[in-house]
């Protein structure tokens, strides 16, 4: 302000004291642009600037020189980074996955009304019977080199009613397959290719799974849309082991300690390998849980230790031996329950036994009551079924019976069938 009190406008800035404020400025500027450089060492060599020291060299911005340097040493980081579990395991049993070309009979039976829907043709259906004729239809699937032989295991749905089998192997190879046998209730088949010394897939110890390790999922999904053989490679984990799907009724397959994965399976899938982290064979793809037909994370494989058991029977025997007990049972109906005067109608009546068979030398009785299997309750006869599924001759079965109020045990030692 001024003396007299009155306020004084700026007016100009002296150029002496603008020169004096521009060279503090460039002052200041240069201070600070050194401090934005990366800091240097006493040799003039960039320093970390994490650290601020000299002894960090191995985290600093790199100059062409040490680029070109580390070139060699980060080559081999990277290719070993890429070739995981996953891909050494498909390296590993690859190039034993075989697609399965099968051509099937189906019988159809030609109306003279066609496909009408009008009820009076449809009435005259029945009295004028069309034509039935076989027609030629194929399907795909995978199976799974387990001896360099030439034996092949895959689903018994893949094969079934095949008039002809052709395996193609990943090199480009192509095979009639034989078919040795097949059990429906396994749902298993073993094939044999007339060729020696292939590639085999390493088994692993399906009793040996942990939830949540790699399981890596094998095979020839959609194979016809494909101009190659290479097996496709899916991954995910091993969801769950020991899974028992309820059959839905009596003389399907019997799926028993199934291994749960949420790798994808596809149709064409179906016999490929499920395979652990070790690149080991650990189960035999099967089916999905589906509402779309194609994968939702929910995929079921055959345990390779139920393989194995069935590969084995099938090439000593030419078959799965079909075990015999020699005993008839029902379910508890509340009419059977009402008759017999049964109060808990868990468990399984006896209503037959097979005269010498090892149920009658093991002394089980008409009118017992089957309460428990091996330990396990049973409430239908499915449930003995899968209970009892997977033994073979010569092995025991312990049984709870109930009599009259009553409870015994008794060891039952299993057969072989006889013919009849």
């Amino acid at each position: 302000m001024s003396p007299n009190g009155r306020l004084r406008s700026a007016g100009r800035v002296p150029l002496g004291l603008i020169l004096v404020i521009f060279a503090l400025g460039l002052l200041a500027g240069g201070v600070a642009m050194r401090r934005l450089r990366a800091p240097q060492s006493v040799s003039g060599q960039p320093v970390s600037v994490l650290t601020g020291g000299a002894d960090s060299a191995a985290v600093t911005h790199a100059t062409p020189d040490t680029a070109r340097a580390a070139g060699p040493r980060a080559e081999p980081d990277l290719l070993a980074s890429r070739r995981t579990a996953v891909v050494q395991a498909a390296e590993r049993v690859g190039p034993a996955v075989v697609s399965i070309s099968v051509t099937q009979i189906r019988y159809v039976r030609e109306s003279p009304f066609g496909a009408s829907q009008d009820p009076i043709e449809r009435y005259f259906d029945r009295f004028f019977p069309g034509r039935v004729y076989g027609e030629e239809i194929s399907s795909l699937g995978s199976g799974v080199i387990l001896d360099p032989r030439g034996i092949v295991v895959t689903n018994e749905h893949v094969v079934r009613d095949a008039k002809a089998i052709k395996v193609s192997l990943p090199d480009g190879r192509t095979f009639d397959g034989t078919l040795v046998s097949a059990d429906r209730t396994y749902d298993l088949a073993v094939l044999r290719i007339p060729a020696d010394d292939l590639p085999s897939a390493p088994v692993g110890d399906s009793d040996d799974l942990l939830v949540g390790e790699w399981a890596i999922a094998l095979g020839n999904p959609f194979g016809f849309l494909l101009n190659d053989y290479q097996p496709t490679v899916t991954a995910g984990v091993v969801s769950a082991t020991n899974r028992d799907i309820k059959p839905e009724r009596e003389g399907e397959a019997i799926y028993k300690s199934m291994i749960q994965t949420d790798a994808a399976i596809n149709p064409g899938n179906s016999g490929g390998p499920l395979v652990n982290g070790l690149g080991q064979v650990i189960g035999v793809n099967t089916f999905i849980f589906s509402t779309s037909g194609g994968s939702l994370g929910i995929g079921f494989a055959i345990p390779i230790n139920t393989v194995v058991k069935v590969v084995r029977e099938i090439l000593e025997y030419g078959r799965v031996r079909q075990v015999w007990i020699g005993i008839r049972v029902q379910e508890i109906s509340p009419m059977v329950a009402n008759y017999f005067r049964i109060r808990d109608r868990r468990g399984l009546l006896v209503w037959g036994i097979d005269e010498g068979s090892p149920s009658d030398r093991a002394g089980v009785k008409v009118g017992d009551i089957i309460r428990e299997v091996n330990g396990t309750p049973v409430f239908r006869a499915v449930d003995a079924q899968q209970r009892i599924f997977g033994a073979t001759i010569g092995d025991r079965i312990r049984l709870k019976l109930e009599h009259e109020g009553a409870t015994r045990d008794v060891t039952i030692v299993l057969e072989e069938a006889q013919p009849k």
